[in-house]
């Protein structure tokens, strides 16, 4: 039987293979539309998706290292590798989305030359946001099923998941979408004005949008690889499941921190019920840790014992 976390997993390489289709076709229209128009919009357009496209490879790699099993010499296996992956992801958004954008944006307001096809710019802005949505569906209701499972809503999980894929289409599609927006309105009044400004303005915009997005992406997987411990929730649920088990009797100490997506590294002290001899606490606090290893979440668990004199932890 495929476990919860496999489950997810699974859908978070849907996520991304459905943003990589949907941007490479969107990527590949908006270049067209760009020489066809020669709008600065649909040139920054265009090198977003082309970025994007670029980093759902990046997120690809991601999905699949951070899957690897443990082995002897990375014990605690691989899943911050998907942090990493997704960094490179974030600084290639920050550099060649916003980078490029604002940069021909710049260069249109002093040597701007007058678009022409604007139908064709819409048409291809319009097919794209519907594509862009349909990709951004997807992250949204992966994001939401997991929010609805730890009673939080989607911004926060968003921010908050330890699944750095899923959160880079969420924000990435986010980001296109509005960026499909302010390229549109760049257009439309570069038509209606007859001046370029405009739509060299909107292609700074979009290129600052992509830049506010990508260093937040950059934050937040700076914050996992550092090391971030895991939420209220999943602690929550850790004191409930060690308390549950009947050699158990109280909890003085946890630290959970997150390995990768959705995978943690337990530590705890414990205080056993009864008097025990050496060798018996011995194994059976080994016994525990196997017991909690069971959980797809937990990559490693070490418990310790507790002194009589230690406060408890409760859920």
């Amino acid at each position: 039987m495929t476990t919860e976390t496999e489950a997810s997993a699974d859908e978070s390489t849907t996520t991304v293979v459905l943003a990589f289709a949907a941007n490479a076709l969107i990527a590949g229209a908006k270049t067209a539309a760009a020489i066809i128009t020669g709008s600065a919009s649909m040139v920054a357009e265009a090198t977003h998706s082309w970025a994007d496209t670029g980093n759902e490879i990046l997120l690809l790699i991601a999905n699949r290292r951070s899957k690897r099993v443990p082995d002897r010499e990375h014990p605690l296996g691989y899943g911050r590798e998907a942090y990493i992956w997704s960094m490179f992801a974030a600084l290639g958004l920050f550099a060649l989305g916003a980078g490029v954008s604002i940069t021909h944006g710049i260069q249109e307001l002093f040597h701007s030359e007058p678009a022409t096809d604007f139908g064709v710019a819409y048409a291809v802005l319009g097919v794209s946001f519907i594509l862009e949505g349909i990709s951004f569906r997807q992250a949204y209701n992966q994001l939401r099923a997991e929010a609805t499972a730890v009673n939080s809503d989607v911004l926060t999980q968003a921010l908050t998941t330890s699944d750095p894929t899923t959160r880079a289409v969420f924000a990435e599609d986010a980001a296109a979408l509005i960026g499909l927006v302010i390229a549109f309105a760049g257009v439309l009044l570069h038509q209606i004005t007859g001046s370029p400004i405009p739509d060299a303005l909107g292609s700074i915009f979009v290129g600052i949008l992509l830049g506010v997005i990508a260093i937040i992406l950059i934050d937040r997987n700076r914050r996992f690889l550092v090391g971030e411990e895991a939420s209220p929730t999943l602690r929550g649920a850790a004191v409930k499941a060690l308390t549950q088990l009947p050699d158990v009797n109280r909890i003085t100490f946890l630290r959970m921190e997150y390995l990768g997506p959705r995978q943690v590294y337990l530590v705890a002290s414990i205080d056993l019920v009864g008097d025990y001899a050496e060798s018996r606490v011995a194994h059976t606090l080994r016994d525990l840790e196997r017991t909690l290893e069971r959980s797809p979440r937990v990559v490693r668990a070490i418990l310790t014992l507790s002194t009589p004199d230690e406060p408890s932890i409760t859920a």
